[in-house]
């Protein structure tokens, strides 16, 4: 039984090739930008189509799970219950995932897709629909699905078999003792070096809306590199004043609120805006994005030739939620103790889904709208002073701008301080051999890193570059998912035989468990030596597997 809470090599070697990147994109961006730019055309305009398999792969895989009857097995004991409620759970899923992003981007795609549509003529009715249908296919099920799987490896092998929150751990029952070995810490590095940059180019994006936001807003305030500076630090701050608090208190009420505003915000577009159409289009996008989903999935392009729209976008997307796994899953996984495989695939993928689908339907159609009347105004705006301002631009056309304005700024900052906060988690996390709560002096250095990185690249430029530089790291750790998702599946067949055996030995007749009893002793001995070893910790301050809403299962310490 291994018990680990100390930082480990992964941390030392992490830092180190991010270092060396980091550097490179402060002292030679264009350069960085240059290499790396023709490293990732390459993988899009050659191996685009491995991106496009694998999340169908990844998609085909959880929904597979939901009505296999693997999806009765539960992330901990059996008889164990859900650590959060289901709003408190939803609220981590949209903290970590892509709650910022549905923001950033709620008028911005839908309206550039309105003037340069995939297939159809732009500024048409059905570059509309066209418009609203593609934007659903990029934040729809394809992400969520990547981020199911990881976080169903990760949270299966460590709440039902103890083993460490960590990537390798998941592999050893397809990888055995080379999991333990060099080949595990290359994959912990891996996903270690995609977070990084994940959070730190975040924050530099996240800071330039911000600053764009004030600056739109305030004719006091100037969208300048000092502004974003200091609106760095001040990020910083929160989320390290959140860190301190830990995962049921800072996290978890900033990411309750976050959603509690994202709602508010997206119910007043509602009411000041065409209601009943913006209704009508989630139903027709809905079913427009099912129907064609499959060619969308699949569609390559290959005899039209033209591979803008689909390298620009889809695989960009397609690489940019890969990359994001590892941290999103990370964290799903850390907040889902006892819900059953289905429940867990059916809450992360559905209800994101869903959301995302009125979201746009909202913020598309309202945004489309508005460029009408402002005669292109919004779209021109877009393209002259960037997509940061477009949200801004969008609400100074409503009811009580000053407000709403100031409050879309709030929200942005309050997403982009839970999402640092969950990303330092994480990073502590897989630098601490999977601990489920890492020292509060490792998310501290890990925040710092984090802030100073984002900082120097925004003043030095090379910002661009390290967002390129994880989806570089994208490639390599899309075939890891497919590992992640054989591995389990190689778990959940063998441990769903033994719990059948076991079931059995409760209906049938004495002389069936007899005959039986061998069978099953040689299959639990088989399974469990293709398992990794437990990894003991009860999490600080909270009980293992109690309720923290409810003060339930107030046993379940004892049990263990």
């Amino acid at each position: 039984m291994n018990s680990k809470s100390k930082v480990t090599s992964v941390f030392y070697i992490s830092l180190a090739i991010a270092f060396v990147f980091i550097l490179w994109g402060v002292f030679f961006p264009g350069n960085l930008e240059m290499i790396l730019g023709y490293v990732n055309d390459f993988i899009s305009n050659t191996f685009g189509w491995v991106y496009m398999l694998a999340m169908t792969g990844f998609v085909l895989f959880a929904l597979f799970l939901i009505i296999s009857p693997y999806g009765k097995i539960r992330l901990g004991r059996q008889d164990e219950k859900p650590q959060y409620r289901a709003f408190t759970w939803f609220s981590f899923l949209f903290t970590a995932g892509m709650g910022v992003g549905l923001v950033f981007f709620g008028v911005t795609e839908p309206l550039t897709h309105y003037y340069n549509p995939p297939t159809v003529e732009g500024e048409l009715v059905a570059a509309q629909q066209e418009a609203l249908q593609y934007t659903l296919f990029h934040w729809g099920l394809h992400p969520w699905a990547v981020y199911a799987v990881v976080g169903l490896a990760l949270a299966y092998f460590n709440f039902r078999h103890k083993a460490p929150l960590l990537m390798s751990s998941s592999l050893v029952p397809l990888l055995g003792d080379r999991a333990n070995g060099w080949m595990g810490k290359s994959v912990d590095v891996l996903a270690v070096f995609g977070t990084i940059f994940g959070i730190a180019t975040s924050l530099g994006l996240g800071a330039t809306q911000v600053s764009a936001g004030l600056s739109y807003s305030f004719d006091f305030i100037e969208n300048t590199i000092v502004t974003q500076m200091i609106v760095v630090i001040l990020i910083t701050l929160a989320f390290v004043a959140s860190a301190a608090t830990g995962l049921n208190k800072g996290i978890r009420y900033l990411s309750i609120g976050n959603v509690i505003m994202a709602i508010a915000l997206m119910l007043f577009v509602f009411v000041f805006g065409s209601s009943v159409k913006m209704i009508e289009a989630f139903m027709t996008n809905l079913g427009n994005y099912v129907q064609n989903l499959p060619s969308m999935t699949l569609g390559m392009n290959a005899f039209e030739g033209d591979r803008g729209f689909l390298n620009d976008w889809t695989l960009f997307y397609w690489a940019w939620w890969i990359g994001w796994a590892a941290f999103v899953g990370s964290f799903i996984a850390r907040v889902s103790r006892g819900r059953t495989i289905r429940e867990f695939i059916l809450g992360v993928m559905g209800v994101p889904v869903l959301f995302s689908a009125l979201w746009f339907a909202v913020f598309g159609v309202a945004g489309i709208e508005t460029d009408g009347i402002l005669n292109g105004g919004l779209y021109s705006l877009m393209v002259d002073e960037g997509n940061e301002v477009a949200l801004f631009a969008f609400l100074e056309n409503y009811p009580a701008a000053p407000i709403i304005m100031g409050i879309a700024i709030l929200l942005i900052a309050s997403f982009f301080v839970t999402s640092a906060d969950s990303g330092t988690f994480v990073l502590g996390m897989l630098t601490t051999g999977g601990s489920l709560n890492p020292p509060l002096k490792v998310k501290l250095t890990w925040g710092a890193i984090l802030a100073g990185t984002a900082m120097v690249l925004l003043f030095s430029g090379g910002l661009n570059a390290l967002e390129m530089a994880m989806l570089i790291a994208a490639f390599p750790f899309t075939f890891i998912v497919v590992l992640l998702a054989i591995s389990l599946y190689k778990a959940l067949r063998s441990e769903y035989h033994i719990i059948e055996l076991e079931r059995r030995h409760l209906l049938y007749e004495p002389g069936y468990e007899e005959e039986t009893k061998k069978e099953l002793e040689e299959k639990i001995e088989a399974f469990e030596k293709t398992l990794p070893d437990e990894f003991e910790e009860i999490p600080e301050g909270e009980e293992v597997g109690k309720d923290e809403d409810t003060e339930t299962n107030k046993e379940t310490k004892k049990g263990e």
